[in-house]
């Protein structure tokens, strides 16, 4: 992906804000325990969030007494993260890409980015992501891996006909990986280039999630992806209302995504 695909394709989530907002996943208390343990950052240490979307990780963060500088491109998303966040004492959220906010001199603790560091260029992330981290500081990446288990009813292949009746040839949908063979991919920064020599080697867990939707609220999550944000209007919709009434009539209108839930936290170099 080049830089500008990249730039072009992250500003999807902006126009959808309140819907982002409404029915993407947070992130698991226990993983925020484990953030805390393997890394030693405490109550007081500065945090820096890339890409805080409207803040589904960054209230875990600040709830833990972390004072947190949220970055987030997207205005209408920074908008809402900021009403979500007026709470807490202890956050700052800045309205910028990661790769031209002005850091002023600052130094954090630790660098957490939940489902977003893909969107940032690696050849810019990851240096800029050591330099701003003190000696000792740590990388956090959090995300989702949407995953199955065998012989049990899985929503994207009971709608998959759908997909290749109004997107036809779209090698972005398909059945999600089996749970084990994402538990077996326990090493690495996942699906993201790595920071060669920037990071030592990352500390991998895994946490179990389930999201339940009816057919209305199963097509509104596809509505907040890029994958369906991407797609013109006139096939994104119908091919949408599709999947929910194929929820409703012949699914009984109530499906779960499956999801495994992964910190990767390594630490800076040097």
């Amino acid at each position: 992906m080049t830089d500008a695909d990249r730039r072009q394709l992250g500003r999807v989530f902006n126009d959808v804000a309140d819907l982002y907002d409404r029915v993407r996943p947070g992130y698991p208390d226990e993983l925020f325990a484990d953030l805390a343990g393997l890394t030693g950052v405490h109550d007081g240490s500065a945090v820096l969030e890339v890409g805080c979307g409207t803040g589904q990780a960054t209230r875990s963060l600040a709830a833990l007494g972390y004072s947190v500088t949220a970055v987030e491109p997207g205005a209408e998303l920074a908008a809402i993260a900021r009403q979500r966040l007026a709470p807490f004492g202890n956050v700052e959220v800045q309205t910028s890409s990661f790769e031209q906010w002005d850091a002023r001199g600052e130094r954090f603790d630790a660098l957490v980015a939940a489902s977003s560091w893909h969107w940032v260029d690696p050849s810019i992330g990851w240096p800029r992501a050591y330099d701003l981290l003190r000696p000792g500081g740590w990388m956090a990446l959090l995300g989702h891996v949407v995953v199955r288990r065998p012989g049990e009813p899985e929503v994207y292949a009971e709608t998959a006909d759908l997909h290749e009746r109004f997107s036809p040839g779209n090698p972005d949908w398909g059945h999600p990986p089996l749970e084990d063979e994402v538990r077996a991919t326990d090493t690495g920064w996942g699906a993201v280039e790595g920071p060669g020599a920037l990071f030592g080697a990352p500390i991998v867990r895994w946490y179990p999630t389930v999201q339940w939707f009816d057919g209305a609220g199963f097509a509104d999550l596809l509505r907040s992806q890029s994958l369906c944000r991407k797609l013109d209007p006139h096939v994104r919709e119908p091919l949408l209302d599709a999947i929910a009434e194929r929820i409703r009539t012949d699914l009984g209108d109530r499906v779960s995504r499956r999801y495994l839930t992964a910190l990767r936290a390594g630490q800076r170099a040097h």
